[in-house]
């Protein structure tokens, strides 16, 4: 499904499935999400019930081909429901985005055999999927990865894992585990991509960590001692991990900046709101140029990165040449513009924006660490910038 550019506005025009799309997406998280989205992340709780009603909505596989239970969306209809769900809780989309990477990875580079086998589980949400790749030693050198796995069995039948994941989204709540890992050689072509179920032998987390957002994930190391998996698990063949994990990650960074751009405009609306009846010096403070202004350039930011955003997911999903580098900008500008946006909406609150009931320092909590993660803002310059010079 197409949007498509209004020359005359300067912005998309959705079509009439996209809107549906948006509105029932904007239902839930109202309805189901935002209600109790600051007592999750005060009590630091997982709501695996919650997260599990987006199955029967079509959630659990967003860009998942429908034979296997998706709803065979495009990437900018994901951008429209992440946004959607991240006005209510960012954490609580991100889940959801990582859960839809992660199958699309089977989906797409799986054989058709592991596709049945894994996909009508993850794409009702019965099943719950995290995705495996960053390491203690090796986070932007996603390349240089330790995690190894060794045949073994008769004739080869299993992997042998040894090895751990540190940062795992979802880790020890998840069921199903897409891990790279190493099978070869040093650098990218000795990695390769295993879907490990949560009760192979030999597979642990370690303890929850305590983090300054995202408090509703649970996030721990993924530990392999000895970890056995099916050979049969292997997705495309060995080798082919790293370009699989690249792959992923084009669309995750359009997901993460679509949580970005919730939460900013989520922090935008509530600004606006307090704005308009809090007073001070005998006026409502949205009377002041000073205030008014940061709030005209809020709204200017917002707006660029929406436009940028639905223009990088559109590229992505008529596969242009150009849509890594465009995915990479997305996420740069509209993660890094998100969070000033939410910061900025803090300072308007002034002290009451710094508690917690009032929900704006959580989504500046969140939405920091949409900064570092599919990529810290400074790989995505160097992604950009090799673009930019042909390397």
């Amino acid at each position: 499904m197409d949007a498509v550019a209004n020359g005359t506005s300067g912005q998309f025009e959705l079509n009439e499935d996209q809107r549906a799309i948006q509105e029932m997406a904007r239902a839930f998280a109202e309805d189901r999400v935002a209600p109790n989205a600051l007592e999750w992340d005060k009590k630091r709780h997982f709501p695996d019930d919650v997260i599990r009603e987006t199955g029967p909505l079509g959630l659990g596989g967003i860009y998942i081909r429908d034979d296997v239970g998706g709803s065979g969306l495009g990437r900018l209809d994901a951008v429209l429901i992440f946004e959607a769900l991240s006005q209510a809780c960012p954490a609580f989309a991100s889940f959801i985005s990582i859960h839809n990477m992660a199958s699309w990875m089977i989906d797409t580079f799986g054989s058709e055999e592991q596709r049945q086998r894994f996909l009508p589980n993850l794409t009702s949400m019965e099943l719950l999927a995290s995705y495996c790749l960053t390491e203690p030693g090796s986070g932007s050198d996603a390349a240089a990865l330790k995690t190894r796995a060794v045949r073994s069995g008769g004739n080869g039948s299993d992997y042998v894992l040894n090895g751990a994941k540190q940062f795992i989204s979802g880790a020890g709540d998840s069921d199903v585990y897409v891990t790279m890992v190493r099978t070869g050689e040093d650098g990218p072509k000795g990695i390769s991509t295993l879907v490990i179920p949560k009760d192979a032998p030999g597979l642990s987390f370690g303890a929850v960590e305590n983090k300054m957002g995202w408090h509703m994930q649970s996030t721990r190391s993924v530990i392999f001692e000895d970890c056995k998996v099916p050979a049969e698990n292997l997705l495309t063949g060995e080798g082919a991990g790293f370009r699989i994990a690249m792959a992923g990650l084009d669309g995750g960074r359009l997901n993460i900046a679509a949580c970005s751009l919730g939460g900013a405009q989520s922090a935008l609306d509530k600004a606006l709101g307090y704005a308009g009846e809090r007073k001070a010096f005998g006026q409502k403070i949205n009377q002041f140029q000073a205030l008014q202004f940061k709030l005209a350039d809020m709204e200017t930011e917002l707006q660029a990165s929406r436009m940028l955003l639905y223009t990088a997911a559109s590229k992505l999903d008529r596969k242009a040449p150009d849509a890594g580098k465009w995915s990479a900008m997305a996420k740069r500008f509209v993660t890094d513009t998100g969070f000033g946006i939410a910061n900025d909406a803090l300072q308007i609150f002034g002290g009451y924006g710094y508690l917690h009931d009032y929900g704006i320092e959580k989504l500046v909590r969140d939405l920091r660490v949409h900064q570092i993660l599919e990529g810290t803002n400074e790989i995505m310059r160097v992604i950009i910038a090799r673009a930019l010079i042909g390397r």
